[in-house]
């Protein structure tokens, strides 16, 4: 899938933030986030965001501390070039995953040696037990803007998640790790 753009909006009625990506080939992916979700979701975006740094030689640190100040400084170089402006289209997309979102209950996340993160988001809510997903692959540049996108939309849901980063040396960041809630909605 190649991705021509992402967004990401606080949906105040169903308390969830709504993940919309258009592809180049005109389709359209709409995915509901939940509170909890996002919450689990986060700390391993961050820590996969400093895994796609670190395997770039040309920025390559030893000490986690400058690793962070250097992803940060990345972070902040991508920002500045990226183009938030263009509003998001979708006039008469296909709708591959169907006119209402999924709800997204299971991420998979798996880090490749070509510097792709792959997100898979799943839903396996309700009766069928398959359910309906979509696969993301994002550059580090797509998963910086994901994460600004993302925190630009808790700024407005005020769900209030400043956890601590997740560095590469925790558990918790690794991506070969499937993230799966506990629960059902």
């Amino acid at each position: 899938m190649n991705i021509h753009q992402m967004s990401v909006n606080y949906v105040e009625r169903q308390d969830r933030l709504m993940l919309r990506v258009n592809t180049q080939d005109g389709q359209e992916f709409r995915l509901w986030l939940t509170r909890r979700l996002t919450g689990r979701l986060l700390p391993h975006l961050q820590g996969c965001v400093v895994q796609l740094e670190t395997r770039n030689p040309q920025v390559s640190v030893a000490d986690p501390a400058a690793q962070q100040m250097l992803t940060e400084l990345q972070r902040e170089t991508f920002l500045e070039k990226a183009d938030f402006s263009t509003p998001f289209t979708s006039q008469a997309p296909e709708l591959p995953l169907g006119e209402e979102p999924i709800l997204v209950t299971d991420v998979q996340l798996n880090m490749h040696s070509s510097g792709t993160l792959n997100v898979v988001f799943k839903d396996h809510s309700g009766n069928n037990a398959t359910g309906r997903s979509c696969q993301l692959g994002l550059q580090l540049s797509l998963l910086h803007g994901l994460l600004h996108l993302i925190a630009q939309a808790l700024q407005q849901a005020n769900w209030r998640m400043d956890g601590p980063a997740v560095t590469p040396q925790n558990d918790a960041a690794d991506p070969s790790t499937p993230l799966r809630p506990n629960y059902t909605h």
